[in-house]
């Protein structure tokens, strides 16, 4: 049987799925609040999995193959840390917290918690442009990778790849919204997840083991197979943290816990979603063992689609084909809406004073997503640098400018409106800053620009007016 008739026949079948869900979930998608975070109502396992798929997108796979290519076995280290910091401590003691105080402030996004949590519409509207602005950089990788994915296994043009899978994606997100979203990435957290661990058992058994394959990278560079090895320190940790500590301020997997539907339900997420993510460490894996099986790829992004093809039958080709779009569906998906409440609730509604219906709200959040969608496609057809290194320079500047107002505005009644101002303007620019003069000392923008925005949240609000107790007992409710 024709190998790119499997592959149409397993990726029709899936999309079908999809486009299913998505008009499933239309018809439960009769409100603002259920197009942006689900009504509150989404249990623990839809949680953790659509977490997990948003996390571990096609940026991970594809970027993370890529890296694995490059970089040898010391990248373990970031798919290691990715599942401590960036999963399993980030529900602990983000979790609950975001999920009280968002329903007691009745706050959809980021940037309206934040608007509402420091009384500054200049926190509001500066976090929701950061949002939009980079988020779309972000959204370039994904569709990015899932380009890559269809050129080498189906050998269709890049151009064509990036065409449908964003199609696809704005057609079920326009009409389902929030739920069509974690309904969708719940399916796609199991296929994403079959997906790796078939690629990893074939690739194994082709290598003829790990040690076989430790010693094949060896001969190419010693450094392939020690910690920090070519990489260095300096850009091991940076892209470490900046892809599992960064993920406390991305809005898209914050999210997760606005719409969870209860606390108690939280512990049950956090151990689903702790070992789903244990995933990550496997693109890595096989990014590594590519380079011992396939040493002279024209891009490092192609590792593992090149492997897929190489060590799996045409059928299980298809299996990590739908995993990877799977995958990058699902983050995309997640970024649309994130986008779209920016756009509406924060800048136009809030931000602006705009008056807009609940109706027109929603039917103009799902024009936004349509027309931001647009937009990643057209910069997506011809996209700069690799794909993990466009994330981290997005997912830097976001998290520079979130994180700390985020996590100081749910554990400190001391943080206040110039904290916030300062610690968002500061860290944003110096990120920004760092890494537009390259990375100096092999650094990620990210470390220099989350320290100074600790340094400035902490300092300006010790020397700043403090809430009134109206206030704080407002937001902690006590």
């Amino acid at each position: 049987m024709n190998k790119a008739f499997i592959y149409s026949i397993v990726l029709i079948v899936y999309l079908a799925i999809l486009i299913f869900v998505g008009l499933i979930t239309s018809r439960k998608t009769k409100s603002v609040e259920d197009f942006y975070i689900g009504g509150r109502q989404i249990g623990p396992w839809v949680t953790a999995l659509s977490f997990v798929a948003a996390y571990f997108s096609s940026v991970v796979i594809i970027g993370g193959g890529g890296f694995g290519y490059m970089f040898g076995m010391s990248t373990l280290w970031i798919g290691a840390i990715n599942v401590l910091l960036g999963t399993t401590v980030c529900w602990i003691i983000l979790g609950p917290r975001i999920r009280k105080f968002t329903q007691r402030l009745n706050t959809m996004t980021i940037p309206g918690f934040l608007g509402k949590r420091y009384e500054s519409r200049f926190a509001l509207m500066f976090s929701a442009i950061i949002i939009v602005l980079f988020m779309i950089v972000y959204n370039v990788s994904i569709l990015k990778g899932m380009g890559h994915i269809f050129e080498a296994l189906m050998e269709i043009p890049y151009s064509y790849g990036v065409l449908l899978s964003c199609v696809i994606i704005l057609f079920y997100v326009s009409i389902g919204g929030y739920l069509a979203v974690v309904w969708t990435s719940f399916i796609q957290a199991w296929i994403m997840g079959i997906g790796l661990i078939l690629l990893t058992i074939f690739s194994l058994k082709a290598v003829g083991g790990i040690t076989v394959a430790n010693q094949a990278l060896l001969a190419i560079n010693p450094g392939l197979v020690e910690t920090p090895g070519v990489w260095g320190w300096p850009g091991l940790i940076s892209f470490a943290l900046i892809v599992s500590f960064g993920v406390w301020g991305m809005p898209q997997l914050v999210i997760r816990f606005y719409s969870i539907k209860d606390l108690k339900v939280l512990k049950i997420g956090t151990v689903v979603a702790t070992v789903g993510t244990c995933l990550a460490l496997l693109p890595y894996f096989n990014g590594a063992i590519a380079r011992t099986l396939i040493p002279n790829l024209s891009t490092p992004d192609l590792a593992i689609p090149a492997l897929a093809k190489m060590v799996l039958s045409p059928f299980g080709s298809a299996v990590v084909l739908a995993g990877v779009v799977a995958a990058g569906m699902s983050t995309f998906a997640s970024v649309l809406i994130i986008l779209s409440s920016s756009v509406m609730e924060d800048i136009t509604r809030s931000g602006l004073g705009k008056e807009l219906t609940r109706d027109k709200s929603l039917r103009y959040g799902k024009i936004a997503s349509a027309i931001i969608g647009f937009i990643s496609l057209l910069i997506a057809f011809k996209p700069p640098g690799l794909v993990l290194t466009l994330t981290a320079f997005a997912w830097a500047v976001i998290a520079s400018t979130t994180l700390w107002p985020i996590l100081f505005g749910i554990y400190w009644k001391g943080a206040t409106r110039m904290g916030c101002i300062f610690s968002m303007v500061g860290g944003c620019m110096i990120a920004l800053i760092w890494m537009i003069l390259g990375k100096p000392f092999g650094i990620h923008g990210f470390i220099p620009g989350i320290i100074v925005g600790l340094i400035l949240m902490v300092i300006v609000s010790l020397v700043t007016p403090k809430f009134s107790s109206k206030h704080l007992k407002k937001i902690w409710g006590d």
